[in-house]
C-alpha cells in the first residue's frame, strides 16, 4: 500500500484526504512525465491522456482540477465525460493513450470519490510509477537522473487542450454490443445500475440485443449514487425481478466494474456462483486454457468443491482485482474474479466489467436453454462466520505461535470439509478470522476458539 494510492486507485472522503489540489498534482505529474518519456525516445507531441468519471457530484471537480493539472504540464486531456471503468480501459488501450484516469470511489457512497489510474495497455498502473507520483505530492520527486523541487509548465503551443471524446464511449458500446453471442428476445431481465455510470449504457447494451429491458435506480442526481441500490444493496433488484416476473437481473456498483446477478426466483448470484457457471461452460466447450480458474482467498468453499467435481483447477490470490489479473496475465488464464462481483475475462478485457459479465452470463443462459437458478444450483455456498478482532498490532498477533498453532489445529479439525483463514486487514488495526464449514455451528466453534487464544495473549484493544 502506497502513501495515498491503495490496490484501487487514490481514494477518500472527497476534499478531506482527496482534494482538488491532488487531482491538480497528479494531472501535473502524469502530463509532464508521459510528455518526458516521449522525448527521451525523440516524440515531441503533446501526450493523449483520456479521462472519464462517474455519477457523483464531486466527480467535476475532481475532472477540472485533472484537465487544469495536465494540461498545464503540456498534455491533452480527452474526456469521455460520466462512462465506465471498463470503458477508459477499453479505449486507453484501443486508441494508444500515453494513460488513463477513471474518477471514481466505486461502491463507496457519494461523499467519498477516488482516482483509479491506467497504463496505455488499459491494466492498473504499475507500483514505479504510482511512487514517483505519490513522491511528487510529497515535495520530493527524484527522477530522470535529477531531483526536481518544482516541474516545469508548458508554455506557448506546448500548453494542452481539452477534446470532447464522447465518441470514444460509443465505440465501447458498440464493442459490448458485438460480443454478444446471441439475441437475447423473448427475455424479461432486470437492471440495477445504482445511479452511476452504467444508468445510460447497459441498457443501450441490452437493447440492441433483443432483451425486454427493465431498469431501476438509472436516475442520478450527484448524491444518490450507490445508495439503497447496485451490487451492494441488491435487496431492491431481488424484489423487482420477483414482482416482474424477470428471467434474470443484473446489478452494477458505481463505476460498474462489478456485477452481481439474481435468478428467476430473486436469488443471489455472487461473483463466486459467475466464476463457476462461465467456467463450466468453458470447460464443456474446450475454451478453458490452463484448466484454471483464478480466485481470491475470499472466494467461499464451496466453489472449490464444485470444481473439483467437474475437473476444473484453480489458483487464490490475495484479495484484489488487480492481484487476480496479475496472476491472469502471468500464466494465461481466462476467467477470474472475486466474490463481490469483479470478474474478469482476459480475452475480451483488462479489467472486471460489469455489463461484459451480465452479457457472458446472458450467454450462458442462452447456449444452454436453462435457467439461471438451475445453472448455479451445483455449487452449495458453504456457511461462513467471520469475525474482525480489534488488536493493537496486526503483525505480532497474526505472528504469534499459539496463534498459529490454534489456527492449525483449526484447520486439522476442519480437514477437507471446511477452512479457516486468518488475515490482517489492509486498512484497520484488525485481524479478521475466518472459518467455512457445512454448519453454521461448527464455524463459530472453531472462530471463537481462535478468537479466545489472540485475547487470551493479550493482543486485543479492550
Amino acid at each position: 500500500m502506497g502513501r495515498y494510492f491503495g490496490t484501487d486507485g487514490f481514494r477518500g472522503t472527497a476534499n478531506v484526504n482527496l482534494t482538488a489540489d491532488h487531482a491538480f498534482k497528479v494531472g501535473r505529474f502524469l502530463g509532464w512525465y508521459y510528455g518526458e518519456l516521449k522525448k527521451q525516445n525523440g516524440d515531441y507531441s503533446a501526450p493523449k491522456i483520456i479521462i472519464g468519471k462517474d455519477t457523483r457530484r464531486s466527480s467535476y471537480m475532481f475532472e477540472y482540477s485533472l484537465v487544469g493539472g495536465l494540461t498545464a504540464s503540456g498534455a491533452d486531456a480527452y474526456l469521455l465525460h460520466v462512462t465506465t471503468t471498463p470503458s477508459v480501459a477499453y479505449i486507453t488501450r484501443v486508441d494508444s493513450f500515453d494513460c488513463g484516469i477513471m474518477i471514481s470511489a466505486s461502491h463507496n457512497p457519494y461523499y467519498d470519490n477516488g482516482l483509479k489510474l491506467l497504463n496505455s495497455h488499459g491494466e492498473k498502473m504499475d507500483e514505479d510509477t504510482i511512487a514517483l507520483i505519490e513522491d511528487y505530492i510529497d515535495g520530493k520527486l527524484d527522477v530522470f537522473g535529477k531531483t526536481w523541487e518544482e516541474i516545469p509548465y508548458a508554455k506557448d503551443s506546448e500548453i494542452g487542450c481539452t477534446v470532447d471524446y464522447v465518441s470514444g464511449r460509443n465505440r465501447y458500446i458498440g464493442y459490448i454490443i458485438s460480443l454478444g453471442m446471441y439475441s437475447f428476445r423473448g427475455m424479461r431481465i432486470g437492471l440495477d445500475c445504482a445511479n452511476g455510470s452504467a444508468w445510460n449504457l447497459a441498457k443501450a447494451v441490452f437493447d440492441a440485443l433483443g432483451a425486454k429491458t427493465y431498469v431501476i435506480n438509472a436516475s442520478p442526481n450527484g448524491i444518490n449514487i450507490n445508495n439503497n441500490a447496485g451490487s451492494t444493496h441488491i435487496e431492491g433488484l431481488q424484489k423487482f425481478v420477483v414482482e416482474n416476473k424477470l428471467d434474470a437481473g443484473f446489478a452494477y456498483d458505481g463505476d460498474a466494474d462489478r456485477c452481481l446477478c439474481v435468478d428467476e426466483n430473486g436469488n443471489i448470484i455472487t461473483g463466486d456462483h459467475i466464476l463457476y457457471i462461465y467456467g463450466r461452460y468453458m470447460k464443456e466447450r474446450g475454451k478453458l486454457i490452463t484448466n484454471t480458474v483464478v480466485t481470491t482467498v475470499m472466494s467461499n468453499f464451496g466453489l472449490y468443491k464444485a470444481f473439483d467435481k467437474i475437473g476444473v483447477n484453480y489458483a487464490k490470490t490475495d484479495v484484489g482485482d488487480k492481484y487476480v489479473y496479475e496472476y491472469m496475465k502471468e500464466n494465461g488464464c481466462r476467467i477470474g474474479g472475486e466474490e463481490s462481483g469483479h470478474i474478469i475475462f482476459s480475452k475480451y478485457a483488462t479489467t472486471g466489467d460489469g455489463i461484459l459479465t451480465s452479457i457472458k452470463i446472458m450467454e450462458v443462459i442462452m447456449a444452454s436453454k436453462k435457467k439461471l437458478s438451475e445453472l448455479a444450483a451445483p455449487f452449495k455456498v458453504y456457511p461462513q462466520v467471520l469475525v474482525n478482532v480489534k488488536v493493537k498490532d496486526k503483525e505480532a498477533a497474526e505472528n504469534d505461535s499459539d496463534v498459529q498453532a490454534a489456527v492449525e489445529e483449526a484447520a486439522n479439525q476442519l480437514g477437507d470439509s471446511g477452512r479457516i483463514l486468518v488475515r490482517q486487514s489492509g486498512t484497520e488495526l484488525l485481524i479478521r478470522v475466518m472459518v467455512e464449514a457445512k454448519d453454521e455451528e461448527t464455524c463459530n466453534k472453531h472462530v471463537n476458539y481462535v478468537v479466545d487464544v489472540i485475547k487470551k495473549k493479550g493482543h486485543t484493544v479492550e
